[in-house]
């Protein structure tokens, strides 16, 4: 079922998290995985069609991005027991195969993901060098059943205006993707 981002009000603080990385084994927090101009969060997941569709173009910003100071982290929170593609073997297996430059975590309690208020997948966000959120919203306009392509304008336009120091347009359009696959309470 397709859901939209919740749109959290710019300038929000990035929520801190401890999480495993599912590549090099080992826990990482904001802390490590930040950048000194910027950092852009992903929550992905490696069923959805949505993230499928655009992976390759996230990959691209993450290897496009990161040599410009911009730190870049991929965080899956779905239910593994009712998804077990996106268990943490699969993760890093799907990190290996499309050669992630930037770790991939796994958020078990999804805690973080509900910290940071994530519907959907893939759900984008961009934190300033001070960790204020600059930018929530669609990697472009491409979806699996458009014949739009998959640019990334949308979220490049953001990363470009923010290793800039430039504004970023505060009018911006909610990523559409897969609904996180919440746990049963």
């Amino acid at each position: 079922m397709a859901a939209e981002s919740h749109m959290v009000e710019l300038g929000t603080k990035a929520p801190g998290f401890r999480l495993p990385d599912t590549i090099s084994g080992k826990t990482l927090g904001l802390e490590q995985v930040k950048g000194p101009k910027g950092t852009l969060i992903l929550f992905i997941c490696n069923h959805c069609p949505y993230v499928l569709h655009v992976l390759e173009e996230l990959v691209r910003v993450g290897k496009d991005y990161q040599p410009q100071g911009v730190g870049v982290v991929a965080i899956s929170a779905n239910d593994v027991s009712a998804y077990p593609e996106d268990a943490p073997d699969k993760m890093s297996q799907l990190a290996r195969e499309h050669g992630f430059s930037f770790p991939y975590l796994y958020d078990e309690s999804q805690a973080t993901a509900r910290a940071y208020d994530a519907a959907c997948t893939p759900d984008l966000y961009v934190y300033d060098a001070d960790l204020k959120l600059v930018y929530r919203g669609q990697l472009d306009g491409a979806r699996p059943k458009n014949t739009t392509p998959v640019t990334g304008a949308d979220l490049r336009r953001a990363l470009d205006c923010l290793v800039a120091g430039k504004p970023i347009d505060a009018h911006q359009v909610p990523s559409v993707g897969c609904s996180i696959k919440w746990k049963s309470k």
